[in-house]
């Protein structure tokens, strides 16, 4: 049975179509209207609000959590300063991501790690013979995604302290609606964004101070396929969608490295050991047989194959998670794991995995369509990621 989250409340009431998807268990807001086309210009124009309350959360305190987390992830967790934040992969013994999420330092011996999935084993198992203690608070910590341009003007009008100074990545203890909690500066949209996190059973009057703050900005409460459009915007993976995690892959080539996810900047080989070290650092000398890069499909040469079957181009406005191969010569070099339209930069985007030395910027394509139940390969070119990244997200 999917359970509800602290904020079903209000995401239930406002849900006009019911559209419910399945996180870690639980069951989140799809969108809240017919489309989720509102939703999303919230995020780039306004701000939206996202109930992330399914991450997983993994308290990690005492006199050794920093040379457990330091031994569990690719980044340096000994040069973190109180209050700071690190996006970070972690890997198996071979150097393949496991999972992928956030550390938080809350003090000098507590932190806080997200997740996408249950880790709470792995890391009692990475811990043994050390002098710390991990909890689970994944249940009693609920939290929230306040993302878009007006997100700092909201939590402004009603956070009992400014934002003003609070740097990306960074985070600091407030209140609001008399209810203490911790404001990071952190999201998945690629856009300014906060994240507020908060005892489980204080959640709602936070959102409704949010609600109450944000009527004159435009904030709009907003589902999974609005995130999903941004998310793939600003190149930003997903477990199950863009990769597969180690411990679930049936072969091999399913697993991918960090350096294979576009991740490399994330991994510290100068640290002393962590897992899958040796491997990583065999990898980085003899350079990735793959890398997750962006495409852009050139738009006429996909319009031409619509218009050969007599058919105007007919795309979904949904992010589309699914397999779709990628050619060069008539041979097959990757493919592509998350597409979609991005309504913003008017263009058809995907994150695709190529091999070397297919992914290359600049390097010219084909990918496979289905136009009228027949397979067509229309032209696309590797770009940089992010496709989409404002000024304001890190100011």
């Amino acid at each position: 049975m999917l359970r509800s989250t602290p904020f079903h409340p209000r995401t239930s009431a406002l849900n006009q179509t019911q559209n419910w998807r399945r996180w870690a268990g639980y069951a989140v807001a799809g969108l809240y209207e017919m489309t989720h086309e509102r939703e999303y210009w919230a995020i780039r124009n306004a701000a939206a609000l996202f109930d992330v309350s399914p991450l997983m959360k993994y308290v990690v305190e005492g006199p050794d959590a920093v040379r457990l987390l330091d031994r569990v992830v690719t980044r340096d967790v000994r040069k973190m300063t109180i209050g700071q934040v690190i996006y970070t992969p972690w890997c198996d013994a071979h150097g393949k991501v496991l999972d992928d999420g956030t550390i938080a330092r809350l003090g000098e011996t507590t932190f806080r790690l997200t997740a996408a999935e249950p880790n709470l084993r792995w890391l009692e198992m990475n811990a043994v013979g050390m002098e710390v203690a991990i909890t689970d608070v994944s249940d009693s910590l609920a939290a929230l995604s306040l993302q878009g341009p007006k997100a700092r003007l909201i939590l402004n009008r009603c956070a009992q302290k400014p934002l003003d100074d609070l740097k990306y990545f960074r985070l600091m203890e407030n209140v609001i609606a008399d209810v203490p909690l911790t404001i990071s500066r952190t999201g998945y949209t690629g856009d300014l964004g906060y994240e507020l996190w908060m005892p489980a059973d204080a959640a709602l009057p936070v959102w409704d101070a949010l609600i109450t703050a944000g009527a004159d900005f435009g904030l709009t409460p907003a589902g999974i396929l609005a995130l999903d459009v941004a998310r793939v915007e600003a190149g930003l993976i997903l477990l199950d969608a863009d990769y597969t995690p180690a411990h679930h892959a049936l072969i091999e080539s399913q697993k991918s490295s960090p350096f294979e996810l576009g991740l490399g900047w994330a991994v510290n080989l100068e640290k002393p050991f962590f897992n899958g070290k040796q491997a990583l650092m065999a990898e980085h000398a003899r350079g990735p047989a793959w890398k997750l890069v962006g495409l852009e499909v050139d738009w006429v040469g996909m319009e031409r194959l619509y218009q050969q079957a007599g058919l105007p181009p007919q795309i979904s406005p949904f992010t589309l998670r699914a397999s779709l191969p990628v050619q060069v010569g008539g041979v097959q070099v990757g493919y592509v794991s998350s597409s979609t339209w991005s309504p913003l930069l008017k263009k058809y985007i995907a994150l695709a995995h190529l091999q070397r030395p297919y992914f290359q910027v600049g390097t010219q394509v084909f990918l496979e369509i289905t136009v009228e139940h027949a397979r067509r390969f229309a032209p696309a070119r590797v770009v940089k990621l992010p496709f989409y990244e404002p000024v304001w997200k890190k100011h």
